[in-house]
């Protein structure tokens, strides 16, 4: 079983301002200089509110170079063709945005792309045998961040990393008290949001935090 490592993802009211995004630019530098983390979603689901594809296109300009210069992947939310567009590292698609095919092909051959399965080994084997990068499952726990679909079992997890080669993002209310069954259950990252963003000591604790916490699982 390869090591378990963090996904991080980013907070939902992130505002797409320059003073916002240099702000929040010091934290994101601050939370990956903290502790290992295999790649950055950029998760902007309110940009058609304050700016559209612009708000999308300046968020990617201003942190894809914080995370890329870290030799973190730098992941863009549903949408492939900007994701090409801007240069990020791949996309992150849900069952009811572009397609894998058409993700595919926006974004190139190089390109990472993860596609979320709810709790649906169905679904996960259909993206990963279509050459999904990574297949998602959750959520895990109660989360504010967004209304999940499905509640994933254990049991997904433990199936698909016991059975498939492709990679597996645990997501969903995961935090560094909860994280320890994810982690024996064979996920291969664990993407988390208000883990590192509202972590009370700041997001480098965060990180830290999470860190600590997959370690400790991995060695129990």
């Amino acid at each position: 079983m390869t090591a378990c490592r963090l996904y991080i993802i980013t907070p939902p009211a992130l505002t797409a301002t320059e003073a916002a995004l240099s702000a929040f630019g010091d934290d994101l530098a601050r939370a990956l200089d903290a502790g290992d983390a295999a790649s950055v979603q950029l998760r902007l689901k309110d940009a058609d509110m304050d700016g559209g594809d612009d708000a999308v296109r300046r968020a990617c300009d201003a942190l894809r170079p914080i995370v890329q210069d870290r030799d973190v992947a730098f992941l863009l939310n549903d949408r492939p063709d900007l994701a090409a567009e801007t240069g990020c590292d791949g996309v992150h698609i849900g069952q009811e945005d572009a397609g894998y095919d058409a993700a595919r092909k926006l974004v190139g051959s190089n390109a990472i792309v993860g596609v979320t399965c709810h709790n649906s080994r169905h679904l996960a084997m259909t993206a990963a045998e279509k050459g999904a990068d990574y297949v998602a499952f959750g959520a895990f726990f109660p989360t504010q961040t967004k209304q999940p679909r499905a509640q994933a079992e254990l049991e997904t997890l433990e199936i698909w990393s016991a059975t498939m080669t492709t990679p597996c993002v645990a997501i969903g209310g995961i935090t560094a008290a909860n994280c320890a069954p994810l982690v024996r259950a064979g996920a291969d990252f664990l993407a988390v949001v208000g883990a590192v963003w509202n972590h009370p000591d700041g997001p480098a604790a965060g990180v830290r935090a999470m860190n600590d916490a997959i370690r400790a699982a991995a060695e129990s």
